[in-house]
């Protein structure tokens, strides 16, 4: 133990260093904040589905929410019912397992709903494909409005996703 303490004395403190300001990271973010202000006038409150991926595209979500994007200071919230939801955000390809809790999920959701597909799984059902477990892509199930590949896609990607289907939402 004294040798454990003694050589975290001697080394000192060792962290990343911080990020370089990102330019486009902050336009999109003023570009984001402002869509949702003009089409919504309030929070987007987003639900989160997982339809059976390998928590890959849920670790980029969870950075989305943490000190560097800071979803919440933009005016998003993600929200742990549908039917107080205005976008479902739906990783992973769909196992048979979650196919009618996906369907309940999406009709619980208030209408004008969005549905957003994220990673290479809920776009295309990635190496899963449609088999006796999976039904593949999250289309397969539900109507998508935007399919954001990666696997997984960044945080900024999936911003970017968001921004679309604001943009693209019939007001």
């Amino acid at each position: 133990m004294y040798q454990l303490l003694r050589q975290i004395a001697k080394t000192g403190i060792v962290s990343e260093p911080p990020p370089h300001s990102d330019e486009a990271l902050r336009q999109i973010e003023q570009r984001l904040g402002a869509v949702i202000l003009k089409h919504f006038g309030r929070a987007l409150t987003i639900r989160h589905v997982d339809a059976g991926s390998c928590n890959g595209c849920e670790l980029e979500i969870h950075t989305m929410n943490g000190p560097y994007y800071n979803l919440e200071r933009l005016g998003i919230k993600l929200v742990a019912s549908p039917r107080h939801a205005d976008m479902l955000l739906v990783t992973g390809p769909v196992s048979r397992n979650m196919e009618l809790a996906l369907k309940r999920t999406y009709d619980a959701t208030p209408e004008p709903k969005l549905v957003v597909a994220l990673g290479d799984c809920g776009c295309t059902g990635g190496i899963f494909g449609e088999s006796y477990a999976s039904c593949g892509r999250v289309s397969n199930v539900i109507p998508v409005d935007v399919a954001v590949p990666g696997c997984p896609p960044t945080p900024f990607a999936i911003m970017q996703g968001i921004l679309t289907a604001i943009s693209t939402k019939k007001s």
